[in-house]
């Protein structure tokens, strides 16, 4: 029987991780208005929602308090223009992480640079969303393009190459052959 309900909108980290917590759900992609701005115009209502889970962890530490995880993870299907063709393409991102939440900016600062672990200050009010969203960002490819475009790319005619045009390394290979071209 569960002691508290939990918010992912307002969460209270602490007492999340301290109940050992699960929370899992649906966004639609629109309600992720940074994620919603980085598709194809127009495609985010039409997109499948961000499903995600966070599971909350209160992990023993030799001499210390405690201490609270955050683990994350989120995935959907987002439309993206292909930077090869062009074309619109869909993408499957996701995103998985956990995060050490301590007390302090500057504490969260300080461990996080010297950590491999992705360290947060702890706050009374988590906005879990904007975390889920932060990430499913980051795992946007910075260039998309199809593995295999559907179309061939066209070339402009004034790119094609002319047959009456002198070769430019006609000399050269002339020269290799032991004579000089006319």
């Amino acid at each position: 029987m569960k002691s508290r309900e939990f918010d992912p909108l307002r969460l209270d980290v602490a007492a999340f991780a301290k109940d050992g917590e699960t929370l899992d759900g649906t966004w639609p992609l629109e309600s992720l208005e940074r994620l919603a701005t980085s598709v194809l115009p127009g495609s985010a209502a039409a997109s499948p929602p961000v499903v995600w889970r966070l599971t909350g962890e209160l992990r023993a530490a030799k001499g210390s308090e405690p201490q609270v995880w955050l683990h994350a993870s989120a995935h959907t299907e987002v439309a993206l223009e292909c930077q090869r063709c062009l074309k619109p393409m869909t993408e499957a991102i996701e995103a998985e992480r956990s995060f050490l939440f301590v007390h302090g900016e500057e504490t969260a600062a300080d461990l996080d640079a010297d950590s491999e672990d992705d360290v947060l200050a702890l706050t009374r009010a988590l906005d879990a969303r904007e975390l889920v969203e932060d990430e499913l960002l980051l795992a946007l490819p910075i260039v998309p393009r199809h593995d295999v475009c559907p179309d061939p790319l066209k070339v402009a005619e004034d790119d094609l190459p002319e047959d009456d045009k002198p070769n430019p390394f006609a000399k050269l290979a002339a020269l290799k052959r032991g004579g000089l071209p006319n």
